[in-house]
């Protein structure tokens, strides 16, 4: 089976999670003989060289819907439905205070149009401009063979906020356990705290510093701004007191020797799916403390410690709890056999089989 990999046209330049998730998920199809090449929305594909095209973040439908059309093959999407909307209406600033007291797919309409209009992004189907975000998306999902949320919770956001159905195949994220693998024999210094997520609004690393601020923690913040969100970097460090550290985005064999060092990983943002760099903490040893916001509960049940994005102090309490409790190995157990690159390759190929046959 020949599939292409279809994905925004900043995935390298712009990294996050979806980049990790693209990068491994094809790493493991070829293990297991599936041939997959990795193609930016911008680039121009020969859609006659694949079988199957799978798309990543429903978000962005101009790219399904020019590449889908134009090809004429089954395809598949990978989600990854963030809702932005509580941190534009309760935290942003200025002309993104104003957008956010409109709908989720109002917003994300206007922050693709902008992109767009000032160069930062392509936009692939200009019928996007007039059928809109909500239209396009209902649109994606009536022709997409399959869609392939990460949990059962994002699938039921979906169905929920486009009134509209779509046949499903939950494929989870996951962790490379032969470089994330816990020593269990390590020292951790309790004090230190990560958080390992590209800075921005929507990951709350300034309500984080808040909390931890002149406190006995020690927090490292691994990760580089995003590229609109300067101001929210700069206000972050000028706030920052001097038990905050700075550390630009890094590859992930070098985040080894954080997530061994440290006793908590945090990621108390306004929504996750799953939050990536969570999976990869625990399986390195680390508590988690994570958002009560978004699809988090479907991965980490009570194995975690809750924290409200938008209360410091709630996000302070849980991040002493976890520094003092003991690291649950049953968890990092769970995470090995359910939460693996290879598991999601296995259930992507088994999607990919019940999409080609549709």
């Amino acid at each position: 089976m020949r599939v292409a990999f279809i994905t925004r046209s900043t995935l390298y330049t712009v990294p996050g999670g979806d980049t990790v998730q693209v990068v491994q998920t094809a790493g493991h199809l070829m293990e297991i003989g599936v041939a997959v090449a990795i193609k930016l929305s911008n680039e121009a594909i020969s859609y006659e060289d694949f079988d199957l095209l799978h798309f990543f973040n429903l978000t962005r439908p101009a790219d399904i819907l020019y590449h889908s059309q134009k090809a004429n093959k089954p395809f598949v999407v990978s989600t990854i439905l963030c809702n932005y909307s509580e941190y534009d209406k309760q935290q942003a600033k200025g002309l993104r205070a104003l957008i956010g007291i409109l709908p989720a797919n109002s917003i994300d309409y206007i922050k693709t149009v902008a992109r767009w209009l000032l160069g930062k992004d392509h936009l692939s189907a200009k019928s996007y401009l007039w059928m809109g975000q909500r239209k396009s998306i209902q649109k994606v999902l009536r022709q997409a063979a399959l869609i392939l949320p990460n949990s059962l919770s994002e699938y039921q956001r979906i169905i929920s906020d486009y009134t509209c159905s779509a046949k499903f195949s939950v494929v989870t994220n996951g962790i490379d356990p032969k470089l994330f693998s816990c020593d269990t024999e390590l020292s951790r210094n309790k004090n230190m705290v990560l958080c390992v997520a590209r800075i921005e609004g929507i990951k709350n690393q300034l309500n984080l510093i808040k909390a931890l601020n002149n406190t006995d923690f020690t927090l490292m913040l691994i990760g580089s701004h995003a590229p609109n969100q300067l101001a929210y970097y700069n206000h972050c460090r000028a706030i920052a007191a001097d038990n905050i550290r700075f550390i630009s985005h890094i590859p992930q064999q070098e985040l080894v020797k954080y997530y061994s060092a440290a006793k908590v990983h945090i990621l108390p943002s306004w929504f996750e799916t799953t939050g990536l760099s969570s999976i990869e903490a625990a399986a390195m040893g680390c508590n988690i403390v994570i958002t009560d916001k978004g699809d988090t509960r479907e991965y980490f049940a009570d194995d975690a410690f809750y924290c409200d994005p938008g209360q410091p102090q709630s996000i302070l309490a849980a991040v002493q709890k976890a520094s003092e409790a003991k690291f649950n190995e049953g968890f990092r157990s769970k995470i090995l056999k359910q939460f693996t690159w290879q598991q999601a390759a296995i259930q992507t190929y088994n999607a990919y089989q019940l999409a080609y046959s549709a």
